[in-house]
C-alpha cells in the first residue's frame, strides 16, 4: 500500500487527484491529509438549498464543492483530518461492499485511536454518543475508494454554514451541531501521535511505503471522468 501524506492541502485538489486514481490507477493507495483551507464539501447528490444556509454563506464565503462520491455534506478547514483508502478489490478478503469496507476501516482506526469508546454508529464514526467522523464512498468493478472526515477541531462559525439536514442518523436525535459532535483532540494527545500510531497499524497490516505528491499528480494530466466541481 502506497502512503502519501499531505499538509494543508486544499480539499477540492485532493478530491481531483482521488477520482484521478480510482479511475486511472490500479495500486493501492491511503491518502492522509493534515488539514486543508476551509470549504464546504457536498456529496455527488447534495441539495445546497437544503443543505446550506446562503445568507451566512454571502456573509463569509468560502468554496462549495461537490465530490465525486456519495454521502452528506461537511464543513472542513485546518483542522480536519482527512484519510481516504482506494484500494483493488483482490487486496482484501471481505466483499467490496459498503458494510463490510466500513467494518474494516472501523477496526484499523479502533487500533489506531486505542480508545474503547471509539465505534462505527450507522454510517459515522462515533466516541461514546458523539461523532467524530463522517464517511463517503465509491465502488467500481474492481475497485474501491472509501474517504473519512476526522473533526480534530471545528469552527463553530464554519459549522454554522450548514442547515440541519433533512435526513439524518437516527442516533443524532435532532441534536445541535455542539450536541451532536465531538473533537478528536478533547481525546487524544496530539495530531502526531495519532498520525504515528496510524501509520504503524498499516505497516503492520501492508506492505506500505510512503510517496510524494509529485511521484502522481502527473495522473491529473490524463483525459478521464471529472465529476468533482466547484459550484
Amino acid at each position: 500500500m502506497k502512503i502519501l501524506h499531505l499538509k494543508n492541502y486544499p480539499i477540492f485538489k485532493q478530491l481531483q487527484l482521488e477520482e484521478a486514481l480510482l479511475r486511472l490507477d490500479n495500486s493501492n493507495y491511503c491518502i492522509i491529509n493534515e488539514g486543508s483551507p476551509p470549504a464546504i464539501v457536498m456529496g455527488i447528490s447534495g441539495k445546497a438549498d437544503e443543505l446550506i444556509d446562503h445568507e451566512k454563506l454571502s456573509a463569509s464565503p468560502i468554496p462549495v464543492i461537490k465530490r465525486f462520491s456519495g454521502g452528506g455534506t461537511v464543513v472542513v478547514d485546518q483542522e480536519t483530518i482527512f484519510i481516504s483508502f482506494l484500494c483493488q478489490k483482490e487486496l482484501h478478503d471481505f466483499a467490496p461492499y459498503p458494510e463490510p469496507i466500513m467494518k474494516w476501516t472501523e477496526g484499523i482506526y479502533k487500533e489506531a485511536f486505542n480508545l474503547p469508546d471509539f465505534h462505527l454508529r450507522e454510517n459515522d464514526y462515533v466516541i461514546g454518543e458523539r461523532k467524530c467522523g463522517g464517511n463517503a464512498q465509491y465502488l467500481r468493478k474492481e475497485r474501491w475508494l472509501h474517504h473519512t472526515t476526522f473533526l480534530w477541531s471545528y469552527q463553530t462559525a464554519l459549522m454554522d454554514l450548514l442547515l440541519h439536514p433533512k435526513k439524518t442518523p437516527q442516533y443524532r436525535e435532532q441534536r445541535s451541531h455542539a450536541d451532536f459532535l465531538t473533537c478528536l483532540s478533547e481525546h487524544l494527545p496530539s495530531k502526531v501521535a495519532f498520525i504515528q500510531a496510524f501509520k504503524k497499524i498499516l505497516n503492520n497490516h501492508y506492505s506500505a511505503i510512503e510517496i510524494s505528491l509529485s511521484e502522481v499528480s502527473s495522473i491529473l494530466q490524463i483525459p478521464h471522468r471529472q465529476s468533482t466541481i466547484l459550484l
